[in-house]
């Protein structure tokens, strides 16, 4: 591939079809219906929709109703998802989320000048974003406060009840001027050329078509916009990797049927590891999609891989 470089629930539910469109969720957690032309419906008919197939872990469903499969298990495993993560990586995802925001590292301008905006998706609990949060924060002694024009924070997913969570911790922690959009991350409500930087961790292999995501990322970065994906990944020694295998089959949906009382969900998001392109496959998918400079970075022996391009 040209200028790549590397540095080293039940699915059996009723597939009821589900409209989906795009909303922006105001701070008091209430819906507005996101108005944007760009909408568009997840059933809607068109050449890559039923009847042809998707992905749902190691099942294979239709296309039409991997959302809906794929949002039930979001919606179940919301309100215990952090708690989650750091049982089943013991604690190592804050690690993995640390080194992705420094890869962001969204500058501050000041008066006259538009806000860097960075569009978090599949963002629904907030952890980068308040990640980031923290980091802009400690750019702006308040010696410099006035006049600086922080960057604009926006965080999209798919599945209300995530973000709903997130919002809940942001006014927890007093995190202020975060935007919340539900929206589909194949059908973005921003317009062309209006993004610096999107991100994704630990997202994207939910996506019924990831090919569309990277497209849509494309489409609403600017010229010169980054796009950066923390996904899990192929882990790179044969030894480890059947380790990892016996862990994550026999551990992580144990500990969802213990902790969340959900082993479904948490055996789905297992399987969806394991369907996930490798590494140097998924950057000549990012390079297919129109990115450059494309390169991938794994961390932990490749069990998760930082992914990122450029729009030229």
């Amino acid at each position: 591939m040209q200028s790549l470089t590397r540095t080293t629930v039940s699915a059996a539910r009723a597939a009821i079809r589900v409209s989906f469109t795009p909303r922006v969720l105001l701070p008091s957690g209430s819906c507005l219906l996101h108005t944007s032309p760009l909408q568009r419906s997840s059933n809607q008919q068109g050449p890559n929709s039923s009847p042809h197939s998707a992905s749902f872990g190691f099942q294979t469903v239709a296309e039409s109703v991997k959302q809906q499969l794929v949002n039930g298990v979001f919606s179940n495993v919301a309100g215990k998802y952090d708690v989650m993560n750091d049982l089943m990586s013991a604690g190592v995802h804050r690690l993995w989320k640390d080194e992705f925001v420094k890869l962001i590292d969204p500058p501050v301008v000041y008066s006259g000048e538009n806000p860097f905006h960075v569009v978090d998706l599949a963002g629904g609990t907030g952890d980068i974003t308040f990640r980031l949060h923290d980091k802009i924060k400690q750019k702006v002694p308040p010696s410099q406060a006035y006049g600086a024009v922080w960057p604009r924070l926006t965080v999209c997913d798919i599945n209300e009840a995530m973000l709903k969570v997130g919002q809940k911790r942001a006014e927890e922690a007093g995190y202020k001027g975060i935007e919340w959009v539900c929206a589909n991350g194949e059908a973005l409500p921003f317009p062309d050329n209006s993004v610096d930087v999107l991100d994704i961790a630990f997202g994207i292999r939910n996506f019924t078509h990831i090919e569309k995501g990277l497209a849509e990322a494309y489409r609403v970065l600017k010229p010169g916009g980054r796009f950066l994906c923390l996904e899990f990944s192929k882990v790179d020694t044969p030894v480890l990797s059947q380790f990892y295998d016996l862990y994550s089959f026999n551990v992580i949906p144990l500990v969802g049927q213990l902790v969340a009382n959900d082993r479904d969900s948490y055996q789905y998001l297992v399987e969806s590891i394991r369907k996930f392109p490798p590494q140097e496959q998924f950057a000549q998918m990012i390079w297919n999609a129109g990115f450059r400079e494309v390169k991938y970075t794994n961390m932990t022996f490749g069990v998760v891989a930082i992914h990122t391009g450029f729009k030229v």
